[in-house]
């Protein structure tokens, strides 16, 4: 019946020798699924001050653009396409969380003080336009790309350039260049305090970089831009999650659940009762 194809559908597709379960063209979204993951569990278990704005704001856009990456590579990601667009929820989300937190905390800190109410490093204004500025470059670039290639008044660099198949009028350009600010998120970052770092978040950051680093290497058309940003994503991600373990190790704080803590608490408090 019609459930027994449906099945039979997806199995052909899981099981597929060129882009089944075997390759990175399932891995690479697989390992973006752990942004989405994380974004869902640190909007549900952890407070807003683990939101980095640059570094949400930035997923944002980088989401929006996958989405039209994985619609136009060869072969075609559904799966790449689904976790973006799930993504793009759930960083909205934290977006909001994010500069809410921020605002709060502004506005308490000119009241305590008395002073001026200081501007959020964040710009709503600035995202947007952002937002609407790659929008546009992405979708109008295929007509320009026509023009250009078409246009015999064109100097020869320029035709050669928009004839490139991961040009500037490419979304296989705009996706991987935007995903270098995700590096630069990273990179402004550094000095964030350690327990502020998302660890969650920066273990996803890791395995994309190291995981894409291949993928880019393997679609059609062939990406050095991507393998190139995401080489510097993995290494700034082990960063941050090397300063994050290094915390974790030396407070012993965070390495144990409360709970163990407080039996272990109180499992001292009675043997000095006892003694």
């Amino acid at each position: 019946g019609m459930f027994r194809g449906g099945f039979q559908r997806f199995w052909k597709a899981f099981t597929h020798k060129e882009h089944g379960w075997k390759t990175t063209h399932f891995w690479g979204p697989v390992a973006n699924w752990g942004l989405v993951l994380a974004a869902v569990y640190d909007g549900t278990q952890k407070d807003a001050d683990v939101i980095s704005l640059p570094m949400t704001s930035t997923l944002c856009i980088y989401s929006a653009l996958f989405m039209r990456f994985a619609w136009k590579v060869q072969p075609r990601n559904y799966l790449l396409f689904a976790c973006h667009a799930f993504n793009e929820v759930a960083q909205l989300t934290q977006l909001k969380r994010g500069y809410d937190y921020e605002q709060r905390l502004l506005k308490e800190k000119a009241a305590t003080e008395e002073e001026e109410l200081e501007n959020s490093p964040f710009d709503p204004v600035v995202f947007a336009t952002t937002c609407a500025g790659m929008g546009v470059a992405s979708l109008a670039g295929p007509r320009l790309q026509g023009a250009m290639k078409s246009s015999a008044a064109a100097p020869a660099v320029l035709s050669s350039v928009a004839a490139s198949p991961v040009g500037p009028f490419t979304i296989h350009f705009w996706a991987p260049t935007w995903k270098w600010m995700l590096s630069v998120s990273n990179i402004v970052d550094f000095n964030r305090p350690v327990e502020a770092v998302s660890t969650l978040q920066q273990t996803a950051l890791c395995a994309t970089g190291f995981i894409w680093s291949r993928y880019a290497l393997v679609i059609n058309p062939k990406n050095w831009n991507l393998f190139t940003v995401n080489v510097t994503l993995a290494v700034t991600g082990t960063y941050h999650l090397s300063r994050k373990i290094s915390h974790m190790m030396q407070s012993g704080e965070d390495a144990s659940p409360p709970q163990i803590q407080n039996l272990t608490n109180d499992s001292s408090n009675e043997e000095d009762q006892d003694k």
